[in-house]
């Protein structure tokens, strides 16, 4: 899938995210180095929509889907029984999370198996596939299938190569991408690395040489710290340094819209006692006022000045509700559940805490290993690094002065720009820039592993550190050589030039 040399005709980079998907790409056959990216979908091909729902909808006892993306959003709200929603699963196909799921679930029968979420993933990606085959064979000169086509992907920080992204290399081979023999699927950069590529070509002006740049993408499901030196401002081209590994943890808006739909349910429950509801599924009920528009919308709002002008409370539709229902005990009346806005400062609170910790351990690492250096600047990206409350929060601890870390004293807190797209433009423009420079714009990386051969080195009965190893003479030239050694060509943490 990825042995092809020549030169591209069109590079294409997807964003497989949580909540949603975006796709960018670059004609690189007409001599273009722009970026440009996707906004029509099916189901909203009158409408510009920078990204498609990362939502599929299966008829009841079916294994076929019936709907993706947008259309899956207007079959989710017109079917009732007798059709099933798959979204929000990005994070399940690292199997030691689902099964950490499974043993915290009060219904652990209802979480997936890793067989099952592999195929929502291949499902998905046919239907992405087929989309973006439609909306860009129009841009070749040749035919889709003979055209030389890259496609990149992102995967998250916490995924291990093995299995977790080995996995998710067979769902996307599975679902046709890389199929062609022209075509090649590979893993790019992780999402903080695409960020920051994306970051630094959109404002190279910002920066000034060797300038430490630390780059959080915190999107819907998991969250990317990276760490750069800036380089070459004055060159043609901007390049960065990775100078330490990136970080990754579970931190993002599915964890925040969890705490919700907890709340939701415990207030349902406790209403249906107090006074029985009539609802066949109370868990349904919950989880369906989590993806609601009106709680949706609430949480995006949340800290921004627009949000001052909002009435103090927001009401989410409960489904199937009698619109006569009143419960004032758990504030539902007319069919509608009712909450302060500011009931979502505990929920956002608590993965600002996560952030935090995260913030603070890089920071410290950052100190140690550059102790007379400040960071001057902290770019996020992703859709919950776009929250008005986040950056407040994030403003407040780290560039106000009242920061605890000495080497944050100065750090500017910058928004990336299209903040929900950086990372499948950041690959786009990283490929495009190695082809026309031979450069990467991420000169130097940190690998998080370390990668070698097994080898066997000469025997040396004088060097301490051969002293009580085991020993076995080859047969064919009568040496002593120490066995099962590694020759490490790449150190974790140690930085690596990218081109090598």
């Amino acid at each position: 899938m990825e042995g092809f040399q020549s030169r591209p005709d069109l590079v294409i980079s997807i964003d497989f995210g949580m909540t949603c998907t975006g796709v960018a790409y670059c004609n690189v056959a007409t001599g273009s180095d722009s970026v440009r990216h996707i906004q029509r979908w099916p189901g909203r091909t009158q409408a510009n929509e920078n990204k498609v729902p990362t939502l599929l909808v299966y008829p009841q006892d079916s294994a076929t889907p019936s709907s993706w993306g947008f259309l899956a959003e207007t079959a989710q709200e017109a079917s009732g029984a007798g059709y099933e929603s798959r979204e929000w699963f990005k994070i399940m196909l690292d199997e030691d999370l689902l099964e950490q799921m499974r043993r915290k679930s009060s219904e652990p029968n209802k979480v997936p198996h890793i067989h099952e979420v592999e195929k929502w993933y291949t499902d998905y990606f046919r239907y992405l596939y087929r989309t973006i085959e439609a909306r860009l064979r129009g841009e070749l000169a040749s035919r889709w299938e003979d055209a030389n086509i890259e496609f990149i992907f992102s995967v998250p920080t916490t995924w291990k190569p093995i299995p977790t992204v080995e996995r998710f290399r067979k769902t996307i081979s599975a679902a046709g991408f890389g199929s062609c023999a022209n075509h090649t699927a590979s893993i790019g950069l992780t999402e903080a690395e695409a960020a920051a590529v994306h970051t630094a070509r959109s404002m190279p002006g910002i920066f000034k040489e060797n300038e430490i740049l630390f780059v959080c993408d915190v999107g819907g499901g998991t969250t990317d710290l990276s760490v750069f030196r800036v380089k070459n401002i004055h060159g043609s081209s901007l390049s960065l340094e990775q100078i330490d590994v990136v970080f990754g943890a579970t931190i993002g808006a599915a964890q925040l819209d969890s705490l919700f739909e907890k709340e939701v349910l415990q207030r349902l429950q406790h209403a249906d006692r107090l006074q029985p509801m009539g609802l066949n599924d109370i868990n349904q009920a919950a989880w369906e006022m989590r993806i609601s528009k009106e709680y949706q919308n609430a949480k995006c709002d949340y800290g921004s000045e627009e949000s001052l002008m909002d009435t103090e409370t927001f009401a989410v539709r409960i489904p199937k509700l009698d619109r006569g229902y009143v419960n004032r005990d758990y504030a539902i009346s007319d069919g509608d559940m009712y909450f302060q806005r500011d009931d979502l400062k505990g929920f956002f609170d608590t993965q600002v805490s996560k952030l935090f910790d995260m913030m603070d351990k890089q920071l410290s690492r950052v100190r140690q290993k550059h102790p007379t250096e400040q960071v001057s600047h902290l770019v996020l990206s992703g859709g919950l690094g776009n929250s008005a409350y986040v950056q407040h929060c994030l403003r407040s601890r780290y560039a106000s002065g009242n920061t605890p870390h000495s080497n944050a004293h100065n750090m500017q807190i910058r928004i990336a720009p299209d903040p929900q797209l950086v990372v499948c433009k950041g690959n786009v423009a990283d490929r495009v820039q190695k082809l026309k420079t031979g450069q990467s714009v991420l000169g130097w990386r940190c690998s998080r592993a370390s990668y070698g051969t097994m080898c066997k080195i000469l025997y040396d009965p004088y060097d301490p550190a051969h002293q009580g190893s085991k020993t076995e003479v080859d047969p064919l030239d009568k040496k002593t050589y120490i066995m099962n050694c590694i020759d490490w060509f790449i150190k974790q943490v140690k930085p690596f030039d990218s081109l090598e």
